[in-house]
């Protein structure tokens, strides 16, 4: 059985939904442990581990789009167009925004953010990671939806 040209093969798809599934784990974990705890209490050691893997979690993340972005998502845009998937462009173009926008917040926080701004960006970054969840779910539902409508 042959894949369809724009479908990501088999290795990619675990690999990113391994990399994803690391990010929201250690980003998941490091706000429970940091906000979870009382204000007098020390921090644990699973916010700098946490926070390492999460780091190195994103390094992956970054090079997987990069690799999407030179064959995935210029095929996409091809196939979409001419089987007119306008919703699938929709939500692959936002899904790079909103890719962009993690990477911007990540490194903001990591080299620049001033002690008043922190926090606000980092329920940002929060905020768009959960979002880039719930649009890899729509733009794979509708990838296999309109892949089986014909």
């Amino acid at each position: 059985m042959t894949r369809a040209p724009h479908r990501l093969p088999r290795w990619q798809r675990l690999t990113l939904y391994v990399t994803g599934t690391v990010l929201l784990a250690t980003g998941a974990l490091w706000l429970a442990v940091h906000y979870g705890r009382s204000d007098d209490a020390l921090p644990s050691p699973l916010e700098p581990w946490s926070m390492r893997l999460h780091g190195l979690a994103g390094f992956a993340a970054l090079f997987l789009f990069g690799a999407l972005a030179a064959a995935h998502i210029p095929q996409g845009w091809r196939v979409s167009h001419r089987m007119r998937w306008a919703p699938q462009r929709g939500t692959g173009l936002a899904l790079c925004a909103l890719v962009g926008l993690l990477a911007l917040t990540g490194y903001l926080l990591y080299y620049f953010a001033p002690e008043g701004v922190r926090a606000p960006l980092g329920w940002l970054h929060s905020a768009t990671g959960l979002a880039v969840l719930l649009l890899v779910l729509v733009h794979r539902r509708r990838h296999h939806r309109v892949g089986h409508s014909k």
